[in-house]
């Protein structure tokens, strides 16, 4: 087994757990009340990384890994867990808001509104120059732009029907 094929395998495993953790959290936010707005975008996001992964694994599963890429995904890799973190139960796929709660503004939120999405920006990025794929990782990175600029556009308009909000 390469450490291509290692590496691509971590990354499934995380995103699969990740959906479980986003389905379960989501379930229970909208329990307490709380209900989804603009997911009309959604299936674009599920699509983009689902591409993006199977395309890694059909280019890149027999590659050698460039350390020094690999060390800068590991990175992000940290990073990813501390937004996980911060947003404990509140974090999700998509855009839940539970009326009256605060906005969260602790851990990476203290320092950017979106911190999981400049984080995406560079592991859709970064993995593919793990595998030596420069422009795949091009070509990924302007479609993501595009899908994030509908996604962070609709995530801000549902900060203006939160109760709390808090400009940061």
């Amino acid at each position: 087994m390469t450490l291509a094929v290692l590496l691509l395998a971590f990354v499934t495993a995380e995103r699969l757990g990740e959906l479980w953790l986003a389905r379960r959290n989501t379930a229970a936010l909208l329990v307490r009340g709380a209900y989804e707005v603009a997911a009309g975008h959604y299936p674009l996001i599920v699509a983009l990384h689902v591409l993006w992964l199977a395309g890694l694994w059909g280019f890149g599963w027999d590659r050698p890994l460039d350390p020094g890429w690999l060390v800068i995904f590991l990175v992000l890799q940290v990073l990813r867990a501390w937004v996980l973190v911060t947003l404990g139960p509140r974090w999700t796929t998509r855009i839940i808001v539970l009326p009256g709660a605060p906005r969260v503004t602790t851990g990476p939120y203290r320092f950017l509104t979106h911190p999981n999405y400049l984080i995406v920006m560079g592991e859709i990025a970064v993995l593919p120059l793990c595998l030596g794929l420069p422009w795949y990782a091009l070509a990924f990175s302007a479609v993501n732009l595009v899908v994030l600029a509908i996604r962070i556009r609709a995530e801000n308009a549902s900060f203006v029907e939160m109760r709390d909000f808090i400009t940061p």
